[in-house]
Parts: structure tokens; sequence; C-alpha cells
């Protein structure tokens, strides 16, 4: 049986799942499950587990679960075609999420959402919160832009919970050729199809960690585009005005207001009998 790696906590610590992240990928990694009924319960039934295997080996003091807020974010309001290219939602998945939040309730964890941002920068605020009351973090997402979040002192990680891989700083630097702190002006450079962000054209992660590391900054790239030759040079000068605007749809913010202090985060109880008639939902279940 598959087992995250790492030692449970030895201070306290806050792990972070973001829910729809691991919903799409469960529902699309895993077997569908339905009931006799014909109801379909694969991506919750992955997401409970995914709960327990955290509390069994990782044995956290605190653990939550967080959502993009519906309707329009700010990213959307400042870029139409903000994530304009995805396909909406399977029936088959959106027809669980009814259920997903009354489970998660039973397990006794915290859920948050704030209207107007995504899951990244509400992960980000409690990051910040959970930070200052001296906990450690760890996102459980595949969330590359998350990344920006990992800490050098090993305080804040990603943790990658279906592929049972943690990254930090080093990973970030073998992906990216920078630290976190500068994963976000790579990705302005770069661009992002996933959520159609247009970078620099044929501008990788190589050529834009290069470009920082001389220049410093993405600001620097920009002051000093003039200066770069051949072909990826005309492609880096055809984008400078929309670079800024890139810097702010990628980078996680960190301010969302939260109303609730790191302490509401600490597990509850579970509500077995709320729990019990979904575990014999899925005594039912059979691979479809």
């Amino acid at each position: 049986m598959l087992t995250i790696e790492g030692p449970a906590a030895a201070k306290p610590s806050l792990y972070i799942l973001d829910a729809m992240n691991f919903l799409f990928r469960a529902f699309h990694a895993l077997p569908p499950l339905k009931t006799t009924q014909g109801k379909q319960t694969g991506a919750i039934y992955g997401l409970c587990q995914m709960m327990l295997r955290i509390e069994r080996e990782q044995k956290p003091t605190h653990l939550c679960v967080v959502y993009d807020a519906p309707g329009e974010n700010f990213r959307k309001q400042i870029y139409g075609n903000y994530k304009a290219h995805r396909p909406p939602m399977p029936p088959e998945l959106g027809d669980q999420l009814g259920m997903v939040r009354r489970v998660i309730d039973a397990f006794g964890l915290a859920q948050l959402e704030v209207s107007g941002f995504e899951a990244d920068d509400i992960i980000a605020a409690l990051t910040k919160v959970a930070r200052t009351a001296g906990m450690d973090v760890v996102i459980c997402s595949s969330d590359k832009d998350l990344t920006q979040l990992c800490t050098d002192d090993g305080g804040v990680a990603v943790l990658d919970t279906m592929k049972n891989r943690r990254i930090g700083p080093p990973e970030v630097r073998e992906k990216f050729g920078v630290g976190p702190e500068q994963v976000g002006d790579v990705l302005a450079l770069m661009g992002d199809s996933i959520d159609n962000v247009p970078g620099v054209d044929k501008c990788g992660p190589k050529t834009a960690a290069k470009w920082l590391a001389e220049y410093g900054s993405l600001d620097g790239v920009i002051a000093n585009a003039d200066r770069i030759g051949g072909k990826i040079g005309e492609n880096l000068r055809a984008a400078l005005s929309r670079l800024p605007l890139n810097r702010e749809l990628v980078t996680i913010k960190t301010d969302v207001e939260l109303e609730l202090p790191a302490s509401a985060l600490k597990l509850r109880e579970r509500d077995v009998e709320s729990l019990r008639p979904v575990y014999a939902l899925w005594l039912q279940c059979r691979i479809a």
C-alpha cells in the first residue's frame, strides 16, 4: 500500500488540502466507483482515503480543506481570458460535490473559501497565519504555483499525495532553475498554458532562469530587454507590455482576509453517526 513519506510532526503542524485539485485528479486517476443505484462516489472516496492517510501517517495537529470560491475571482476581472479554455466540470464529478462538504464536516475538518479568490490565495494566507502561530505547514496539492510558498527552513513544503512526493526548495530549483521566491517571475516569462496566461514565445524555464540570474528579477529583465539578442530577444520585446499583468496573474496573494484564527483549524472529533451512512454507501459500490 502506498504511504506518505516523512516522519510525524514534532511540533504543531497544519496540513492544507487543496480540495478541487485533488478531486479532479482522483476523478481522472481512480477507477470510477458507482453504487448499485448508479451514484458516482469515486472522487469522494479517494479524498476521504487521503485524509485518513494524512491523519494516520503524519499525525498533524491541524488539518483543513480549501476550495476555490464560486463565481469570478480577481484574476478573471483583470484578465477576461484567464482559464477561459478550461472545459466544464464533468457532470459525473459535479454530482459528487454536494456530498463532499457534508463528509468533510463529519470528519471534523474546517473548510474555507473566500469570495473573489482562488484556493491558492487562501492557502497562502493560511500558511502565513499558521507560520506566525509557530506551526509547520504542508500543502497537499500538485499545483506548481504553490511551490512559491516553500521555505528553506523546511517549515513550508508541498506534498503531492498522489505521487508520494514532498517538494521543497531543492525540488523547486531543480524544476524551475530558481528558488521559490522567483517562481512567479519564471511563470510570468514563460506563461502558463493551464491558466491560459501567454508568456514570451519560445521561452521555457531554462531561458527564464538564465535571464533572472543575469538581471536579478522580472523588472530587471524588462529593463534590459534591449540587450537580449536573437529571435528570443525579439519575442521578449514583443511581450513586454503584458509581463507585469502576467506577474500579477501568476503570483499568489498572501493578504486574503481570513475570519478565523489558526486554532480554529485544529482537528475535531469525527461525527461518527453522520459518517456511518457514507461508509454504508461505499460498501454498495462497484467499479463501473
